[in-house]
């Protein structure tokens, strides 16, 4: 189960990676030919500004996604680095399925929630250590929870 969710979520973050990157993209063009200011803010710092975090957001979306191909590929935990990347991701996820729920709609929160699911599934399966203990020959299987 857990490879099916690692591999889901990194396509689903992958994807996730280059929309936003490009809808910032987009953004910062916009901004920076509506030659406008807010509060004394010129237009071109605002339209890099854009630009940069999209470029950020994407990187850090990125760097998830890899990290969740490597549990799909590897079929192991992702360790303690990777699982920290991987809950602040979910945490981003949750946060952003709230504020999206009242900008943009039930669908928005849909599909974030469904990345948020995925990716808690990756972190919470207990399959693997499972089989893992069983196959080094250590303690006997846990009894089904009630």
């Amino acid at each position: 189960m857990r490879r099916a969710a690692a591999a889901a979520a990194g396509a689903a973050l992958l994807v996730e990676a280059v929309g936003l990157a490009v809808v910032h993209f987009i953004l910062g063009t916009v901004v920076d030919r509506q030659d406008m200011s807010l509060a004394g803010l010129d237009s071109g710092v605002m339209s890099g500004s854009t630009r940069g975090a999209g470029v950020a957001v994407g990187l850090y979306l990125l760097c998830c996604a890899a990290v969740s191909l490597r549990v799909a590929v590897r079929h192991r935990a992702p360790g303690r680095a990777g699982r920290t990347l991987l809950v602040s991701c979910a945490v981003l996820h949750a946060v952003l399925a709230t504020v999206a729920v009242g900008l943009v709609g039930w669908a928005a929160f849909a599909g974030l929630m469904a990345v948020f699911g995925l990716i808690v599934l990756m972190l919470t399966d207990e399959g693997a250590a499972v089989r893992r203990r069983r196959a080094d020959g250590g303690g006997a299987e846990p009894a089904p929870a009630a």
